[in-house]
């Protein structure tokens, strides 16, 4: 299963009143795990950027007006994303807006919301009256986020990438003892006491078999320590 763990940066906060994409990144999940592929773009937002956004991205307009337009990269994004992964986004909502208007804009098709997965809900869900912020989340899991100073795209989906694994159950949430099991959500299970498994039954040794072993072993491993304590 192929999921991209994605996140943005912007401007703003909407981007129709003026505010545009200036970073994108993903990383790529097969079955929860990075596969190690991503993908990394800082884009020009074709405007000044706030002082307030760069005070939290760090990204000022001599080095954004040197990146390519959103146009320029859109086609190499969208290829990366696929036509059917899951996008597993941090307040799903916020990025699916930027990215949607951008590709409207260009006359591209804009990418069904039903593909996000929002971290921000699953947290919600999980632990309800917690705060749910990405830097709250790395600290309930203990997620080091000692480098997030300022918010990064790469970054910030490297940590969701870890946080979505401990929402999901951690790093063996899909081990299950029901081999009939589809690994579905709410569908994973773990046996009762008596379904699936057989009936115990005993393991008695014989005399034989016991001096059997005895001698093998006394054949195997010469003046063994156990013999001479049993015969003192």
């Amino acid at each position: 299963m192929r999921e991209i763990v994605l996140d943005t940066e912007t401007t703003g906060l909407d981007p129709y009143s003026d505010h545009r994409l200036v970073e994108i990144g993903c990383i790529e999940l097969i079955n929860h795990m990075p596969s190690g592929r991503q993908y990394h773009q800082y884009i020009n937002p074709q405007r000044p950027m706030p002082k307030e956004a760069f005070d939290v991205h760090g990204l000022g307009d001599d080095f954004l007006k040197d990146q390519p337009l959103f146009a320029e990269i859109a086609d190499d994004f969208i290829e990366f994303i696929g036509n059917d992964s899951k996008l597993v986004i941090h307040n799903a909502a916020f990025d699916m807006k930027f990215l949607n208007a951008e590709l409207g804009w260009l006359n591209k098709p804009k990418i069904d919301m039903a593909r996000a997965i929002d971290t921000v809900q699953m947290a919600r869900k999980k632990f309800p009256g917690s705060p749910v912020s990405l830097d709250a989340l790395c600290r309930r899991f203990k997620i080091d986020n000692s480098n997030r100073t300022l918010h990064g795209a790469l970054l910030d989906s490297d940590l969701l990438a870890v946080v979505y694994l401990e929402l999901l159950g951690g790093r063996q949430h899909g081990l299950l003892l029901d081999p009939n099991a589809n690994n579905q959500g709410d569908d994973r299970r773990i046996l009762g006491p008596k379904e699936g498994r057989l009936e115990p039954r005993l393991h008695i040794v014989s005399d034989d078999e016991l001096a059997a072993h005895r001698a093998y072993i006394e054949k195997k491993v010469a003046n063994a320590l156990w013999f001479k304590q049993e015969e003192a």
